[in-house]
């Protein structure tokens, strides 16, 4: 068993806020693999530093080792994220750690993956390494939420988007929702779906918004050399409405579209310009498309992240599934009134105990809006 220590300096710290601040840089291109910083020090200063920017690519620690040369031996390495053990598509960062002669490596938390889970501090320890593990473990877990989730849970972080009026409406009783939030929040929105591996939405949504939930954004430029990634865009189509002349198909990257079981044959989607995948599941007891079923599937692929972006009700379903971890409100200082739509429509409840219980993260202003964050899971 791995123990943590905590003799850590001002020094430790700030180079370890550093290792964490570069980690986040790779957030749009590292997935499924997780954002991991890395920083080495020597006498005081900084001698290399890095990050991982691509799945496949060099991890943090090797562009830090390049930067650093021969002035690595002797240097104290610091890392968001237990240097890994085993061949994947890179050779093991622990080996190449040993391999340049650092003296101590200084870790903010251990590796869930099963084919590391302190594998990593051994081999290091091993190898006459100092160790020392639990430097700023909370932040270095919320730089992956998505990946911890996967390995802990087995299953992806999931993450619901609304924009709402201060009555908390999301559109009025016509329909017109068009723009509830300011130029500056719908760009974070961008932002923040490239963070996502998937985004799941409703037919009902592709069809009235002429969604295309793709990436768009010139803000969204990655900030090192990985390669941005359209999410895999999966819509919820028990009807079978979608032709595939939509403009969602006609974009980059690929589309799931998951139909009920009972249907008799699945839509050609001729008109569609993209790589489409069809799926089926059975129906649940409400007449929505059985959402265990939806998840089970996802998780087996390498989505870490799904962004839900979709109407009052496919958002209350995902809610009372009880699959949603955090919950992402973009409010506008407007008000709408009391025939405009609600955000949810969640089923009445008799006691206020029963009521989902959220925390709280972040409220941070955007342009005119504000971007409020709640934590349901943990994670």
């Amino acid at each position: 068993m791995i123990h943590s220590t905590n003799h850590f300096n001002a020094a430790d710290e700030q180079a370890m806020r550093r290792a964490i601040a570069l980690a986040g840089l790779g957030c749009y291109t590292t997935a499924p693999n997780p954002n991991v910083g890395a920083v080495l020090v020597k006498g005081g200063e900084i001698i290399g530093e890095g990050y991982h920017q691509q799945a496949g690519g060099p991890h943090a620690e090797v562009f830090a080792l390049r930067q650093a040369g021969d002035s690595a031996k002797g240097a104290t390495a610091y890392v968001t994220l237990e240097p890994c053990s085993h061949f994947g598509r890179t050779p093991p960062c622990a080996n190449a750690l040993i391999a340049a002669g650092v003296s101590r490596v200084v870790v903010a938390m251990l590796d869930p993956n099963p084919l590391v889970a302190g594998r990593g501090v051994a081999m290091l320890r091993d190898a006459g390494i100092s160790v020392d593990v639990g430097l700023f473990e909370m932040q270095a877990r919320e730089l992956n939420p998505g990946f911890l989730s996967k390995m802990e849970r087995k299953r992806p972080f999931f993450r619901l988007k609304i924009a709402i009026s201060l009555d908390g409406r999301i559109a009025l009783a016509n329909g017109e929702s068009k723009w509830l939030t300011g130029p500056l929040a719908r760009e974070d929105v961008q932002l923040q779906r490239a963070k996502a591996c998937a985004i799941i939405s409703s037919a009902e949504t592709v069809l009235a918004d002429n969604a295309r939930l793709d990436l768009r954004s010139a803000a969204i430029t990655p900030m090192a050399d990985g390669q941005l990634r359209q999410p895999l865009r999966v819509i919820l189509d028990r009807r079978a409405r979608l032709t595939g002349a939509e403009p969602m198909f006609q974009t980059g990257g690929r589309i799931v579209v998951i139909y009920a079981t009972n249907l008799a044959s699945l839509p050609s989607l001729d008109g569609a310009k993209v790589e489409v995948e069809q799926w089926q599941v059975d129906e649940d007891n409400s007449g929505f498309l059985a959402i265990d079923s939806i998840m089970q599937r996802l998780s087996m692929l390498p989505i870490n992240v799904i962004w839900l972006e979709a109407g009052a009700k496919l958002s209350s379903a995902w809610l009372a599934s009880g699959f949603v971890d955090e919950l992402m409100v973009y409010q506008a200082p407007i008000l709408l009134g009391q025939d405009a739509k609600a955000m949810l429509s969640m089923p009445a409840l008799e006691k206020l105990a029963d009521a989902k219980r959220f925390r709280w993260r972040e409220f941070t202003q955007i342009g005119d809006d504000l971007r409020l964050v709640a934590n349901l899971s943990g994670y």
